[in-house]
């Protein structure tokens, strides 16, 4: 068990530093981008596997969404996890997108609320 823990460790380190590549590129791509994050319960993994896009308000996200943006974060996405060794046959049903708004609006800036 100790050795699944490390692996699973080893490979949550290599994402996180795949998906930050990831982060830079868009926020130097994509209008209003923020931030992304993720979540992963391991012991449901990979169904479990969400990667979070985070714009600043609605309407950047909106815009994001109805252009070529979401496809290139989508790409990103796939991009990052490839480079971590983790392999999907649907990566865009692991990607979600939201707002530094709407958290704000819906659950007082609390990102681990909004999140679980």
């Amino acid at each position: 068990m100790a050795s699944d823990k490390r692996a699973l460790a080893r490979l949550e380190r290599e994402m996180v530093a795949c998906l930050t590549e990831a982060c830079a590129t868009a926020q130097a791509e994509i209008v209003g981008f923020a931030w992304l994050t993720h979540r992963i319960d391991f012991d449901n993994f990979p169904a479990s596997l969400r990667i979070i896009w985070v714009f600043s308000d609605d309407t950047d996200k909106a815009r994001a969404l109805a252009g070529a943006d979401k496809a290139r974060m989508i790409a990103l996405s796939a991009q990052a996890l490839a480079a971590a060794g983790i392999r999907l046959d649907h990566v865009a049903w692991h990607v979600r997108f939201d707002s530094e708004e709407a958290c704000w609006r819906d659950q007082g800036g609390d990102w681990n609320r909004r999140l679980r």
